[in-house]
């Protein structure tokens, strides 16, 4: 797989984040054979730390903070989304958390730096929806969006998980109600604004030559993952399935999780596939630029970098 850093940056003053300084890079390119794949930030979410591992013992949890120097009291996200461009199409995986919240001041990039990165709204063909959690579905939400959007747009989204945000179950999940709230409230929004593009699926969809949709279940009941194959090489989007701290704690809960056993098994099940066929791996909150491998390590695994191309 080759990659790439796009470093350049444009000071024009952007919608929604004009001037904002962007000599931190925050986008990354990637070749998967024929399949052209960019890494885009969305920003950092920063949730409490617990909420990444709900029913881990706290001196455990404790202890793994410290391991890699981080604070206790919250525990930084990152926000990734990915723009793929193969033959005629550029799709769009995940749309970031869209509008800037208050608890989440340093998301909400994504609109801004898709322009910086050259990305037209117009001219995404698809958009492939891991999950329909509001920092997922968001991007698609904010003012003015649609409107740049091609009408006839194709969203791939699993079958099960449009079913789900019908009438979402919270009660299995660690998020506070204000936060299940702010979640209800955008998948039922994103439903209602974009139902006639909902291209749905029940186990899996081809996106575009080389590029397929499954559906894992788990984290929602709808959750997928995007797998990339041209020329012998591989490229999984995770989405949610797996985390920074899932490698060595695959069985630690995420506080967002409608599902924690079954997220469990599926993380699981997709570190033994990363393993056993060398994929490389991007998904959603593993650090920018959430490219690299997974490697087996005893019974458990550990996340293997890529080396940056610059």
């Amino acid at each position: 797989m080759q990659q790439e850093i796009d470093m350049s940056f444009d000071n024009t003053p952007l919608a929604g984040k004009a001037g904002i300084d962007e000599s931190v890079p925050s986008r990354y390119a990637v070749q998967v054979g024929d399949i052209d794949v960019m890494v885009i930030s969305d920003g950092v979410l920063t949730p409490p730390a617990e909420s990444m591992a709900t029913n881990a013992d706290p001196a455990i949890r404790g202890a793994w903070l410290d391991e890699r120097l981080l604070a206790h009291d919250a525990f930084d996200w990152p926000l990734n989304a990915v723009v793929v461009r193969t033959g005629d199409q550029t799709i769009l995986i995940d749309s970031g958390i869209g509008e800037e919240y208050p608890d989440f001041p340093r998301a909400g990039q994504l609109g801004h730096r898709l322009k910086a990165a050259g990305v037209d709204l117009a001219a995404v063909t698809d958009v492939v929806l891991t999950h329909m959690h509001f920092d997922h579905v968001g991007g698609l939400l904010v003012d003015g969006v649609k409107d740049q959007l091609r009408p006839d747009l194709r969203i791939h989204v699993s079958a099960a998980e449009a079913e789900f945000w019908k009438a979402p179950d919270f009660s299995r999940t660690g998020m506070p109600p204000a936060l299940a709230e702010l979640a209800r409230r955008a998948s039922l929004q994103f439903l209602d604004e974009y139902r006639s593009q909902l291209h749905t699926f029940d186990r899996e969809s081809d996106v575009a030559p080389g590029i397929v949709v499954t559906r894992t279940g788990g984290h929602t009941p709808g959750h997928s993952v995007v797998r990339m194959a041209s020329r012998g090489e591989r490229l999984m989007f995770g989405g949610d399935a797996i985390f920074p701290v899932s490698f060595e704690h695959p069985e630690w809960h995420n506080g967002f999780e409608h599902d924690p056993e079954e997220a469990t098994r599926v993380r699981l099940r997709l570190m033994r596939e990363l393993a056993e066929t060398g994929s490389w791996l991007v998904s959603t909150h593993i650090p920018f630029p959430s490219v690299g491998r997974v490697a087996a390590h005893g019974d458990l695994f550990r996340w293997v970098p890529a080396w940056w191309d610059y």
